[in-house]
């Protein structure tokens, strides 16, 4: 249960115990993210199911789009269904290895919201500003590049800050105010110095992150004046409409992301309650609704997911009819 480390005693047994203060009504918390869970989960396998089921949604974007769905189904499936236990029956307790495994997954899959909206800012640029070398830019071979270049970055970073934190003495208290094992969260309880963990920390957030949101915003503003200088009439329009999902999309991450993040820096101003709320919204709004922002403002993926919806009752309909005309034929005699 607990283990030594370097000579000194640390704990190898860790509470998640977020919204503690909440004390007997903490249960009451199972109902509005179980709701959230099953919204993401429902809206990304719909997501998912349309564009994988129709040819016609097989474009380089839509496919992004679909990978974007597959990330957001997964994060919450990391670490929301221990959550949701823990609320109803207080089973808190998770081993030491089991934290920093869910850590390793909840950074490594989250990060990859950052590097599928770059690769989808890229496939815009190229659409819209150099559209006679679309194919030759968005192919199979510089996807598969791209796709490795990100794994590698994305893994060893990550890998990076999970092992500096396992290899810290946690000899204070075992007890964390989370609901899941986040990096911060975890080496604040360690009782050495965590100096190297911050900066590491800080240097991943920056060559992953940053370095992502700088080379979109660059691609976005040649965009626009790509399509302000030279760009006309309809198609000014619906390269308009096609960028502003992805910057809804772009915004409303980032803007989760930067919150929860700023929310550790500054955590001696923030109520412990309100901390852990930020760190665990900030990940199931972009899943929650980036699914719907897409389904509604993306014209393909609209009309396929109407279809979808429309098919049983088109189904039913013709049951019906199929039977009035053979009782109707009954009736006459034919």
């Amino acid at each position: 249960m607990q283990g030594f480390q370097g000579g000194n005693f640390s704990h190898t047994e860790f509470l998640l115990i977020g919204f503690y203060e909440l004390e007997e009504q903490r249960w009451l918390l199972f109902f509005p993210f179980l709701l959230m869970f099953m919204l993401s989960t429902v809206a990304n396998s719909a997501l998912i199911f349309v564009i994988r089921t129709q040819r016609s949604l097989h474009s380089p974007m839509c496919v992004l789009i679909g990978a974007m769905a597959f990330v957001d189904l997964s994060m919450p499936t990391i670490f929301i269904p221990k959550m949701l236990l823990s609320f109803l029956f207080n089973w808190n307790g998770i081993s030491l290895l089991g934290c920093l495994i869910q850590m390793f997954f909840v950074h490594f899959v989250g990060s990859f919201q950052s590097s599928i909206l770059l690769w989808m800012a890229l496939d815009r640029y190229a659409a819209i500003c150099i559209p006679l070398r679309y194919n030759d830019f968005m192919n199979l071979s510089n996807f598969l590049k791209f796709t490795v270049v990100t794994i590698l970055r994305n893994c060893t970073f990550v890998v990076i800050v999970v092992v500096l934190a396992g290899n810290l003495p946690y000899c204070s208290s075992n007890v964390i105010d989370h609901c899941f094992c986040e990096h911060m969260a975890l080496v604040s309880m360690a009782c050495g110095s965590t100096v190297t963990n911050s900066i590491v920390g800080l240097v991943a957030v920056f060559c992953i992150t940053t370095v992502d949101c700088v080379c979109i915003v660059i691609s976005y503003v040649k965009i626009f004046y790509s399509i302000f200088i030279k760009a006309s009439g309809k198609s000014s329009r619906k390269a308009i409409h096609t960028c502003t999902t992805h910057i809804i999309v772009m915004c409303v991450s980032y803007t989760c992301t930067i919150t929860a993040y700023l929310s550790y820096r500054v955590k001696n101003s923030i109520p412990p309650n309100i901390r852990v709320l930020i760190s665990i919204i900030h990940i199931l709004i972009p899943c929650c609704f980036n699914p719907i922002i897409y389904g509604l403002r993306t014209k393909e993926i609209r009309e396929q997911l109407v279809k979808l919806v429309q098919a049983p009752r088109i189904g039913q309909t013709s049951v019906k009819v199929s039977s009035v005309t053979y009782n109707s034929h009954e009736k006459t005699g034919e």
